[in-house]
């Protein structure tokens, strides 16, 4: 197995080799520099000139590829045009927010679709399995912004229970003081992400558990009298499962790339709102480090989605 996943690392090299080009090219080819808008009219352009020709913008884009990934080579992202600190730092910086953000709204992510599966399941075409169809259908036909919206005009502004911006207040002192205040901003984000990303865990596990309730080996196994929790427990559930362990290394990668537009609505300072920041000042060394970072996420996610397999079927091999 483990010869196994260092020859798909090996083969992660020029996949993440072309990703790297595509992100630089893109990013070259947005309009307008970083000093785009940086000067009044009376400006002297040899002066935006000098500062573009001190960044490298002049130089051919292959030049400036090879300049930028032989940098990267040795975690050196280049510096950024607007904040004026190595790039590494400046996301580093944020990159505990949207990883702890991450983790919380993945949590709540399984634990909600999860059990709303196996009360639907069990319950087919009653009362609450319509109304959970009808719930998960709703909310992935409504963009998202509109939940983020909702959730801070109710329970931010409305009723004033969650903050609606930031990550730490102001008056938060000490450790205990400090952590509390980070879950505190939190938890309204996070609650809204997973309560809207549900629906395709529901539908896999629902008619997953469905699906196999009909299978001769049911039928066999509560013919013999096996209890009716055992057959669900041991035999239904677990093989129900299988499509959700086969996304759950993309699910585990995807929300954290997912966190763009939760971050810009709630002004939460992760990598995502910087993102967002990034690409309207035209700062292309945090626009492509950023996205071959996401790159490098979603070639990881189908990884690791073979190895939960791997795990939880052990008739799979990966290769």
């Amino acid at each position: 197995m483990w010869k196994t996943i260092l020859r798909r690392l090996l083969i992660m090299i020029p996949q993440l080799f072309l990703v790297s080009v595509l992100v630089f090219v893109l990013a070259k080819a947005m309009p307008g520099d970083p000093f785009t808008g940086k000067f009044g009219p009376n400006t002297d352009p040899n002066e935006i000139a000098a500062l573009r020709q001190a960044a490298g913008l002049n130089d051919p884009w292959t030049v400036q590829y090879a300049r930028w990934i032989g940098n990267a080579f040795h975690g050196d992202f280049g510096q950024s045009f607007q904040l004026h600190q190595p790039v590494a730092r400046v996301i580093g910086g944020r990159l505990g927010n949207t990883v702890w953000l991450s983790l919380l709204a993945l949590a709540g992510t399984y634990l909600f679709s999860i059990t709303m599966a196996l009360v639907a399941a069990r319950h087919e075409n009653s009362r609450t399995d319509r109304f959970l169809l009808i719930y998960n259908s709703m909310i992935f036909s409504l963009p998202a912004y509109l939940f983020y919206l909702f959730g801070i005009f109710v329970f931010g502004y409305t009723l004033g229970w969650f903050p609606t911006s930031g990550s730490v207040s102001a008056e938060a002192s000490g450790f205990f003081g400090t952590l509390g205040s980070r879950i505190y901003h939190m938890i309204l984000p996070a609650l809204i992400v997973a309560l809207i990303s549900t629906t395709s865990t529901f539908s896999y596990l629902r008619s997953g558990i469905l699906d196999e309730s009909k299978q001769e080996y049911v039928k066999l196994a509560r013919a013999k009298g096996v209890p009716e929790n055992r057959i669900f427990s041991r035999h239904i559930l677990r093989n129900a499962f299988l499509p959700i362990a086969s996304t759950m290394g993309y699910a585990i990668t995807g929300i954290f790339g997912g966190m763009i537009i939760a971050e810009t609505i709630f002004s939460f300072p992760g990598v995502g709102s910087l993102f967002v920041q990034s690409v309207l000042s035209r700062d292309y060394p945090v626009v492509t480090a950023l996205v071959l970072f996401n790159g490098v996420l979603a070639v990881l996610g189908g990884l690791f989605s073979d190895i939960i397999m791997s795990i939880v079927d052990p008739r799979i091999r990966i290769s």
